[in-house]
């Protein structure tokens, strides 16, 4: 089995009111990536990952560029302890 990563991640820019959290949902599904994404008061968005290294490294390289509409000016990278998420979910 490949080495699991995990990571908290603040996205910043216009990455609210355009689809973002359903898009990263999408892709999480697509590399079998678990955790959440979750809107923030400050205009940023908030997502805790993991899964094998290769695909958080392919998801995050999606959360870099977002979905059409988005524009990322940052991502914040934490590296965390993985919690042993069975799935990927929107957070409210």
């Amino acid at each position: 089995m490949e080495h699991v990563s995990a990571y908290n991640l603040r996205i910043s820019g216009r990455v609210q009111g355009v689809g973002f959290r359903y898009a990263t949902l999408r892709k999480a599904q697509r590399y079998g990536v678990a955790g959440w994404v979750r809107n923030m008061a400050d205009g940023s968005v908030e997502v805790e990952c993991e899964g094998e290294s290769g695909e958080i490294d392919r998801f995050i390289r999606f959360l870099s560029k977002g979905p059409p509409g988005s524009h990322v000016r940052s991502v914040d990278k934490r590296i965390i302890t993985p919690k042993g998420y069975t799935r990927f979910t929107v957070e409210f």
